[in-house]
């Protein structure tokens, strides 16, 4: 059960109700839980929504890495909702089953994946290891602009998945 109440989906704001609708279309949320906590500040919850509408929906990176990335971070915060939810089709069982051997060097993923995965998981888990090269590595796969939508996905999904789970906002759905 969260940890905060939570806001009636029937008393969101219209902008917000709209926002979360259309989050639920195209897969960029699969639960309403943590935004019906976040509801409490409408205003924020868009805002944040609109961020993540930005990098999901709008991005330049490819759906299939941007996926990827999610999971491997997901899997570092130990957020059960970002775990259990699927944002793509384009990884599968097997794609699943090589992130949790904790290896990113499988053959499964392509050398630029294999390089944002690895830079994900120094981002999320020990920010201090990154370093010049990483970035150098970086740059082999993606154009500056990729770089920084990395960046903040990789920023935006590691504040999501510790609120999430600091929340407890995974629970039941309430209407």
């Amino acid at each position: 059960m969260a940890r905060l109440p939570l806001v009636a989906l029937a008393n969101f704001p219209a902008a917000l109700a709209t926002a979360v609708q259309q989050g639920r279309d195209t897969r960029m949320l699969s639960a309403t839980v943590p935004v019906q906590v976040w509801a409490h500040r409408p205003q924020a919850a868009l805002a944040w929504l609109a961020l993540l509408d930005q990098l999901h929906n709008h991005g330049l990176l490819d759906g299939r890495l941007r996926e990827l990335v999610r999971l491997r971070v997901a899997s570092i915060t130990q957020c059960r909702a970002c775990q259990l939810a699927r944002k793509s089709d384009a990884v599968d069982a097997q794609d699943l089953e090589a992130l949790s051997c904790q290896s990113v060097e499988s053959d499964r993923f392509s050398p630029a994946e294999q390089v944002a995965l690895r830079y994900a998981e120094r981002f999320t888990a020990d920010p201090h290891a990154i370093d010049d090269t990483d970035f150098a590595e970086l740059a082999t796969h993606f154009s500056t602009a990729e770089i920084v939508e990395l960046q903040m996905f990789c920023a935006l999904m590691l504040a999501g998945g510790r609120m999430t789970l600091v929340q407890h906002a995974y629970a039941e759905e309430t209407p």
